[in-house]
């Protein structure tokens, strides 16, 4: 692959952007930089075309560029763009379809990113429980701020310890979040135990994508469910990736179990900015928003009108079910064939899987939480990923990242990527 000219913008870009790009996780060993995307195809500046899993880290489930979503946000521009103070149609709109379709979701508050729906979910629990400290897992992620940037993707050394995620957090912020282990209901109660009155809430990514797709017993996320209602402590489903591109209703819909708070972005507007905070009545109505809230929420973007209106036209794409059913089945295509080409090839690996997502993990053995990923060969992971790069196919070159199928994708789409990663599997036996 030729990369003359995306090598020249990343070293223009170094020169005024921190390190060359705006998120960390964009900064490849290879730099890319992009002038093309149409369904579930991208192309770089020097003219490379790629067949797209990476799928900007999942909100592209309908493809890139799809018409009726950019005509809807086009739309909205010829509209009322912002006043900043009462409310558009397209906010009401969009929060009575979230309110129709999520199980948890009586009332709703609309914000632009996930990192920001997290946050406020923080402080919301908070603030209704008058208690300081929170509950994640071991692998999950659920945003950049302070209060639950910590132990996702750490080294074995510091297994069972607190692995924060930045410089600059403060050591409070550190203190107050208290990591137990996934799928290990017993790590909680004990957690619960020892911090007996303390802990406001339970952050539990619903399916931890961020370490790719390592799935939750139902027992477990009942189990949550169980001992929150008896310690009064706020159950968070984050679904900002699993919301919508799972189901209309998120991944609790799935599963039967709700939450009492759920944090949703990404897929819900197909890649423009929109996210929302969802929860029961009694707790969403002590936002400030409502009179006599305690919690402060603002946000100038909040509600905007073109991711608005970006949401609902692709959650009415989503409705009827078919674009879901076709996902699963092409998921289920692309992680059973690449399992067969694996096992036949006698190469270890384990295919993590749930409807349009699938991440390869180069290891035996049953996976159940972030720590059985340790086993991962590493080395093999990032070399099948840059082999699949280099050969059209691109899926990000970093450690157990997800691969995410799009409704633009087809089954020549995934038959072609089978073909191509027999190919690359050959030259690591």
């Amino acid at each position: 692959m030729i990369s003359t000219k995306s090598a020249a913008m990343y070293d223009r870009a170094c020169k005024v952007i921190p390190g060359g790009v705006n998120s960390a996780t964009r900064r490849l060993v290879r730099p890319m930089a992009w002038d093309w995307a149409e369904g579930a195809y991208v192309r770089d500046v020097d003219g490379n075309t790629y067949l797209d899993y990476h799928a900007a880290f999942g909100p592209i489930v309908l493809g890139h560029n799809h018409p009726l979503v950019n005509r809807a946000a086009a739309d909205a521009m010829q509209g009322v763009d912002m006043v900043g103070v009462g409310v558009l149609e397209s906010e009401i709109r969009l929060a009575e379809k979230v309110v129709e379709h999520v199980p948890s979701a009586d009332m709703v508050l609309t914000f632009s990113t996930g990192s920001e729906a997290t946050y406020m979910a923080v402080r919301l629990a908070r603030g209704v429980t008058g208690r300081p400290k929170l509950i994640k897992f071991q692998g999950t992620f659920h945003g950049w701020h302070d209060y639950l940037l910590m132990n996702v993707i750490t080294p074995a050394e510091k297994i069972g310890k607190k692995d924060p995620g930045c410089a600059g957090q403060l050591a409070e912020a550190i203190d107050n979040t208290i990591v137990c282990r996934f799928n290990d209901l017993d790590s909680v109660e004990q957690a619960i135990e020892a911090n007996r009155g303390e802990i406001a809430a339970i952050f539990l990514e619903a399916i931890p994508h961020n370490i790719g797709c390592v799935l939750p017993t139902r027992a477990f996320v009942q189990g949550l469910r169980d001992l929150c209602d008896a310690h009064g402590i706020i159950l968070v489903f984050d679904e900002v990736i699993t919301g919508f591109r799972h189901a209309v209703g998120g991944y609790q819909s799935k599963i039967g179990i709700k939450p009492d708070v759920t944090t949703m972005a990404k897929a819900m507007a197909k890649g423009y900015p929109c996210a929302v905070v969802a929860g029961r009545r009694d707790l969403m109505m002590q936002f400030n928003t409502a009179p006599g809230g305690r919690v402060f929420v603002g946000g100038t973007y909040n509600g905007h009108p073109v991711g608005a209106a970006a949401a609902l036209a692709t959650i009415g794409l989503l409705e009827d079910g078919t674009v879901h059913e076709r996902l699963f089945g092409l998921g289920e295509m692309a992680s059973k064939g690449l399992q067969e080409i694996a096992d036949r090839l006698g190469i270890k690996m384990q295919v993590g899987a749930y409807g349009s997502i699938f991440t390869p993990y180069f290891m035996d053995g049953r996976i159940e939480r972030y720590e059985d990923l340790l086993a991962n060969d590493t080395a093999k992971d990032i070399a099948f990923r840059q082999g699949m790069v280099d050969r059209g196919i691109f899926m990000l070159p970093m450690p157990l990242k997800r691969n995410h199928i799009s409704a633009a994708h087809t089954r020549a789409d995934v038959e072609r990527t089978l073909d191509v990663a027999e190919t690359v599997l050959k030259t690591l036996v």
